[in-house]
């Protein structure tokens, strides 16, 4: 267990805990959604069963794009994503976990901010994005609230309470449906009121490369995981399977782009362009570097990320534009 805090964090810990280079996991699945949302509401497509536009009309279609729903759905996306990732400083630093890691510093681990401190900050951002959550439910429909517990939920229990799924290896699990399938998806909703098709794929796409830059942290933090008896999939797959899984994600990501770009619009096909910058990564992961010799790879994924998904909206909305 951690002891008490033994320096004041300063401004720039407290940013560092919060972890910048994870946050493209909200960001990403956000912008796909309300681009979705817009392209949806353009075509006039109808819900979920609908793919492309020549099934037969269902009995409603898109509502006109309500577009700060989108703004409140990123602010809750975002402040989710930070109070997670202080929760897993808390519960890893208290459980010990962090003692001996590769990487940027740990707030509780390295006695920087006591835990007391470290929950408050969970605790804070999981109201703000509460309170996005309930305005947004306030204006839409009350079962949001069922959605943001459940997210609420997988977010302290990754690494927190008595059985943390991280621990299971079932983090890439909870991240490919909340960081992709139901933040994407259900910005679309929020958005516009419907589940079109394409939503759910490029929301797998997101998911995808969301289980990248979580299996990037966990290449890196493999020893000191196995150490402490954390079992993320990287533990249980050894070094050389992590690597292979990471680059199944990139690839998976790819191919859920290519499916978009035929079934829907060829110009979604433009994320390709940012393959160049899968190349590295893939290949340290794919390697046998370990440790401070694999941080690269988290920081290349996030990039990569921001860069597929940018892409992938410029895509969807120059093709709905050009149709």
């Amino acid at each position: 267990m951690s002891g008490p805090a033994r320096v004041r964090a300063r401004a720039g810990d407290w940013v560092a805990g919060a972890r910048p280079r994870t946050l493209p996991a909200a960001v990403v699945p956000v912008l796909l959604g309300t681009v979705v949302a817009w392209w949806a509401w353009r075509h006039q497509l109808p819900v979920s069963s609908c793919i492309a536009a020549r099934c037969a009309p269902q009995p409603w279609r898109p509502h006109d794009p309500v577009w700060w729903r989108a703004a409140a759905a990123l602010v809750g996306a975002l402040a989710l994503q930070i109070g997670t990732n202080f929760a897993n400083d808390l519960s890893d630093g208290v459980r010990g976990t962090d003692a001996d890691r590769v990487g940027p510093t740990r707030l509780v681990a390295a006695g920087l901010a006591s835990p007391a401190a470290v929950r408050l900050a969970a605790l804070g951002s999981f109201a703000v994005a509460g309170i996005a959550g309930l305005l947004l439910a306030a204006t839409v429909s009350w079962w949001v609230v069922a959605v943001g517990a459940a997210c609420f939920a997988a977010g302290w229990g990754y690494t927190g309470g008595p059985r943390p799924y991280g621990y299971l290896g079932l983090g890439e699990l909870f991240v490919f449906v909340f960081f992709g399938l139901v933040a994407t998806v259900g910005s679309v909703y929020v958005v516009v009121g419907t589940f079109p098709a394409l939503g759910w794929v490029l929301g797998s796409a997101s998911g995808l490369l969301a289980c990248a830059l979580l299996e990037a942290n966990n290449i890196r933090d493999l020893d000191s995981d196995a150490a402490a008896g954390k079992r993320t999939l990287a533990v249980r797959l050894g070094r050389r399977g992590a690597g292979w899984l990471y680059t199944i994600w990139i690839v998976g990501a790819g191919a859920a782009v290519v499916a978009a770009a035929v079934v829907w619009d060829p110009w979604v096909a433009l994320a390709l362009v940012a393959v160049p910058l899968a190349v590295a990564p893939v290949r340290t992961a794919l390697g046998p570097a370990i440790g401070g010799d694999v941080v690269m790879v988290l920081g290349a994924s996030g990039r990569l990320q921001i860069a597929a998904g940018g892409l992938v909206a410029i895509g969807v909305v120059v093709g709905a534009v050009w149709r």
